[in-house]
């Protein structure tokens, strides 16, 4: 059986990748063909996740063993098939290719091609450039600018109103003058 899936960018308006790969491809022969495809470098932290209903998040497929939760699965993506996480068409997947800055690459299970195999995977579909594989994190502050503290006029403003010192209760606390080591 042979998946036809759509690889699409929110970043780049005209990237698309088709690629086939057979459902018994792992996960691991899925992200070299999409790291083929877009000319990106191997060797970047990179994740598969399965999603239901639309595009919520189901279950990751992670390039490398993670220490997670033992009350949940943990998938690794050589050790994963395809077939066995995605099984119907217009199933979507996300493709997490820049882990730092959270950028993902959308899938979607096109179609399901029975009665046919394929010995390894094949781009039959390649539309505008791939987004760049990794942000400086200049870029990345650039894109997501954090509030500088010189922004703010005093304190009160990065704390909320401020503490008024007769709310606090100070009734009951031993406090004294000078070194409490002596």
């Amino acid at each position: 059986m042979i998946y036809r899936f759509i690889i699409i960018s929110d970043e780049v308006d005209d990237f698309m990748r088709e690629i086939q790969i057979d459902a018994d491809a792992t996960f691991l022969d899925f992200h070299k063909a999409i790291q083929q495809a877009c000319d990106y470098k191997d060797g970047e932290m990179t994740s598969f996740t399965i999603c239901e209903n639309g595009w919520e998040k189901c279950q990751e497929i992670t390039l490398e063993e993670m220490d997670t939760d033992s009350d949940q699965d943990s998938y690794v993506m050589a050790d994963t098939h395809i077939g066995d996480m995605v099984e119907e068409e217009r199933q979507h997947l996300l493709y997490t290719f820049d882990p730092l800055a959270d950028r993902c690459f959308f899938i979607e299970l096109a179609e399901i091609i029975t009665g046919k195999s394929l010995k390894a995977p094949k781009v039959t579909r390649k539309m505008g450039e791939a987004p760049q594989q990794t942000l400086d994190f200049d870029e990345l502050f650039a894109r997501n600018p954090i509030e500088s503290s010189s922004d703010l006029d005093d304190d009160d403003d990065m704390f909320g109103d401020g503490i008024d010192d007769e709310e606090i209760g100070l009734e009951g606390l031993e406090i004294s003058d000078g070194n409490p080591y002596d």
